[in-house]
């Protein structure tokens, strides 16, 4: 890029030779001290060629040599008694004001200056223009020769910083995988956060009750979210105790939060627990299965009423008025050569013999919109389970419930068998009698486990729209058991 012509009159710095204004104390560009700078001269003109005469440089280099300091005693006066100043000695005091001076290097000859292109502007003592930067205010100077461009000199540097740690930029070592806590199921390596989700992939992590299974001897039980619910508001429990006798009492309750209802998964699991123990409680005593049935129905409805007010501040009819937790449930007890089942709400209970022969039969009658239309006979039962009323129920546990009728059954099958305890996740997808015997596995006896995995896996594959949960008990019989005992309440 071409430049601009400058006039003869303007001043260069003599360190970068960067053209500057009059009155500049230091060079823009490379920051020297101009202070030394003579006034600029105005020679006459020359013509092409004329020979220019450059000052004389002293032959004296006084960059070695301190400046002079002045001691007290150099000057007359007297101290604070009226006395006369004591003599201090130069030298020490000058070395003890002074900050040390970096010792003299040896004595190399300087190269001569080089001789100047015609037309440059005129270099300025280098001697003159240390002496006036050591006048100049600031921390110890440090002198660097530069051969062939005079000398100058920079404040010394400070030392630096150590450089500020970022606390976020800090890891946690490699070799403390304990530290990790849950992995993704997903990718694989990112590390679970607090809400359940990874923190590499972003992808939400099953939660306990997403998916729980459990294997108790002769009973067992599968409960999933399924496809598209965001969390399973299902729960079930399954035991086993001893009657007076010693003969083994074997039991499953299973419940399905109303999803219309506030804290539908706490009701369901409040009602699970109580009935499950009223029954572990109540058999070994000697009561009846039915009767035991029954007061464990009871006492989940009491536990789920009780999760709309734990304070107990609210009086009881208000929570006719509240959207207060609520489930359905549904429980079967094996003992004594007995079935006993009991329910509320729309959750089942099947028999299914292990002899496929046999007729399987369907055990409680659901409380629902379409069994009231059957049971009045004003639908069919096709024509009633295809209305989208269908599925809204007439009862279920829970504060807002106008009145709890535990409804209970008690049969004396002649053959073995299995029960099937399940919600509506699983009957949507076989809700006849004769559907749910072809989706029970025939070795449903020996492998109840296997057989509630199964049925889990029907549901899924029909579309998984609700949660789904089922129990699965063997019911074992003596060669010479007669049919059906007890009844229905």
């Amino acid at each position: 890029m071409a430049h601009m012509h400058q006039s003869a009159e303007r001043q260069s710095c003599p360190g970068c030779e960067e053209p500057v204004e009059p009155g500049d104390r230091f060079c823009g560009v490379c920051g020297r001290d101009l202070s030394a700078l003579p006034a600029p001269a105005r020679p006459a003109p020359a013509g092409p060629g004329a020979p220019v005469e450059w000052p004389a440089a002293d032959g004296t280099d006084t960059s070695g040599l301190a400046p002079r300091t002045q001691q007290p005693g150099d000057l007359p006066g007297t101290d604070s008694g009226g006395g006369g100043l004591p003599d201090h000695p130069a030298a020490p005091d000058a070395a003890a004001s002074e900050p040390p001076a970096t010792p003299p290097a040896p004595a190399v000859p300087r190269p001569a200056a080089p001789t100047a292109p015609p037309g440059a502007a005129p270099q300025p003592d280098a001697d003159a223009g240390r002496e006036a930067a050591r006048r100049e205010p600031g921390p110890a100077p440090v002198c660097h020769d530069r051969p062939g461009a005079g000398d100058f000199e920079l404040a010394a540097p400070r030392p630096a910083a150590p450089p500020a740690v970022d606390p976020r930029a800090v890891h946690p070592p490699a070799s403390a995988p304990a530290a990790r806590g849950r992995v993704c199921v997903a990718c694989r390596s990112g590390r679970v956060d607090p809400d359940g989700y990874c923190e590499n992939c972003g992808h939400a992590q099953p939660r306990e009750r997403d998916h729980v299974e459990q294997e108790l001897g002769a009973v067992a039980a599968v409960s999933d979210r399924g496809l598209r619910h965001h969390r399973n508001e299902d729960a079930f429990a399954v035991s086993s105790t001893a009657l007076p006798d010693g003969s083994p009492a074997v039991l499953a309750v299973v419940c399905d939060g109303v999803s219309s209802a506030t804290r539908p998964d706490e009701a369901s699991e409040a009602a699970a627990r109580a009935a499950s123990e009223r029954l572990l409680a109540s058999l070994p005593r000697g009561t009846h299965p039915q009767q035991a049935m029954h007061e464990a129905i009871v006492a989940a409805a009491e536990a789920v009423g009780s999760l709309a007010d734990p304070g107990g501040g609210v009086p009881e009819e208000d929570h006719r008025h509240r959207n207060a937790p609520a489930c359905t449930i549904v429980g079967a007890v094996c003992a004594g050569g007995l079935l006993v089942v009991g329910w509320v709400g729309d959750s089942r209970a099947y028999w299914v013999p292990d002899d496929r022969s046999g007729p399987p039969a369907r055990l409680t009658e659901d409380d629902s919109w379409a069994a009231q239309m059957v049971a009045a006979g004003l639908l069919n039962e096709a024509e009633a389970y295809a209305d989208e009323r269908a599925h809204a129920i007439t009862g279920w546990l829970g504060a807002d419930a106008v009145e709890v009728e535990p409804h209970t059954a008690a049969f004396k099958p002649d053959r073995p068998g299995v029960v099937v305890v399940c919600t509506d996740g699983l009957w949507n997808y076989a809700e006849g009698a004769q559907d749910m015997a072809r989706a029970v596995p025939p070795d449903a006896a020996e492998r109840p486990l296997h057989s509630a995995r199964t049925l889990v896996g029907h549901a899924l594959d029909g579309g998984g729209h609700d949660n789904v949960t089922v129990a699965v008990l063997p019911f074992a019989v003596a060669a010479d058991g007669p049919g059906p005992a007890g009844g229905r309440e």
